[in-house]
């Protein structure tokens, strides 16, 4: 009698929350199912990020820059990003508020202007939207999502009590679709629903608490905590010792540029920051797998002394990780599937998928219910 009390609170619980949280799990799942291959998608589509490879040397930041900033001449330039032989440089330009986000794409060998693009336009960035914050405001958006993605952790743990069988012979109808010639579509939209839970549950799992270290602070801290993490999760800048005799600052941008090339002959993408105060210092970073983040190493040099600079936060030397800094540096990446590869993103893709169903037979379900109790009640 408990265990079946037991059921039917669990079982209202996850219709209220399924109910009005749904159509919101829905959008997210397939918005991540058409995000997942964005970047192979644009590699084919976008053939200006490419260039005929030469024997020449790259140019420096210091010839890079300036042609960049004719492109965009009120706009702050982020980053200078440096990529294979054959791939375009990427001059990032990026402002929070006023909030914009463009790359004009330079031949390395040239310095030629092959485009500029606008990344808040085109389908990519309408799908991310869409992901991130349902196509509203993003202040409201992003709350919204991220008390969706809380909902739907309680969806999958209060699913699981719902799916748990009494016995052994219920359990074999929980672990496989035993459809018999003439069954019901209302029993098999239920199977549906029950074994594809199961089945996607740990992944389902791990997507919903790697999206929640995005959507709220303090589960960010707190999971970065159990984890055992001591850093700092605040990005802070480290500071230049301003000298009287100031230089230049491209100078020494191109000696950080040099240095990273020389520590880092196995890096696929190499990203210089020029400083955008007196005071600021000179970021870099170098990824050796280019297609993940967690791979990046971070490195902050003074303007003026180009000595390197210690941070305490967790955008540092990759040396200096533990554990905790690892796994939480490898979130994005394993809530796309990227960890893997790309046979992680088509893994994550089909998980999506398998979500994204779960609410329309979860609804179906119900909705079945319902007309079956307006005929009992008529």
């Amino acid at each position: 009698m408990k265990n079946k009390n037991l059921k039917k609170i669990v079982g209202k619980l996850h219709l209220w929350l399924g109910l009005p949280s749904g159509i919101i799990v829905f959008i997210i799942a397939i918005t991540g199912c058409l995000y997942a291959f964005q970047q192979e998608i644009s590699n084919y589509t976008e053939d200006y990020r490419f260039v005929k490879e030469e024997n020449n040397l790259f140019l420096p930041p210091s010839q890079l820059l300036p042609i960049a900033q004719r492109e965009l001449p009120k706009k702050n330039i982020h980053a200078l990003k440096y990529n294979g032989k054959n791939e375009a440089v990427e001059a990032i330009f990026y402002h929070y508020q006023p909030t914009y986000y463009y790359t004009t794409y330079l031949n390395p060998y040239t310095g030629n202007v092959l485009k500029t693009v606008n990344n808040e336009t085109g389908f990519f960035h309408f799908i991310l939207d869409g992901h991130f914050y349902l196509w509203l405001p993003q202040d409201i958006g992003q709350v919204v999502v991220a008390v969706a993605t809380l909902i739907f952790l309680l969806l999958i743990i209060s699913g699981f009590i719902l799916w748990y069988p009494k016995n052994k012979s219920a359990a074999k109808q929980r672990f496989s679709f035993n459809w018999k010639k003439g069954m019901k579509w209302k029993r098999k939209n239920y199977d549906m629903h029950n074994v594809t839970g199961f089945y996607v549950l740990s992944i389902a799992l791990i997507f919903a608490i790697t999206g929640l270290v995005w959507g709220f602070q303090w589960f960010a801290y707190s999971y970065y905590t159990i984890l055992g993490g001591e850093k700092s999760l605040l990005y802070i800048e480290p500071i230049s010792q301003q000298a009287s005799d100031t230089k230049s600052k491209l100078v020494p941008l191109d000696a950080i540029w040099l240095k990273m090339i020389k520590e880092y002959p196995k890096a696929e993408s190499i990203e210089i920051h020029p400083p955008e105060t007196d005071s600021a210092a000179i970021a870099a970073n170098a990824n050796d797998n280019k297609s993940t983040y967690h791979t990046a190493d971070y490195r902050y040099f003074d303007q003026y002394t180009l000595q390197e600079i210690e941070v305490n936060h967790l955008w540092g030397r990759i040396k200096n990780d533990k554990i905790a800094d690892r796994l939480f540096k490898m979130n994005y990446d394993i809530h796309t599937g990227g960890i893997f590869g790309l046979a992680g993103k088509i893994f994550a893709f089909l998980i999506s998928l398998l979500i994204a169903s779960l609410p329309v037979t979860g609804t179906l379900i119900w909705w079945g219910r319902k007309k079956k109790n307006r005929r009992q009640c008529q």
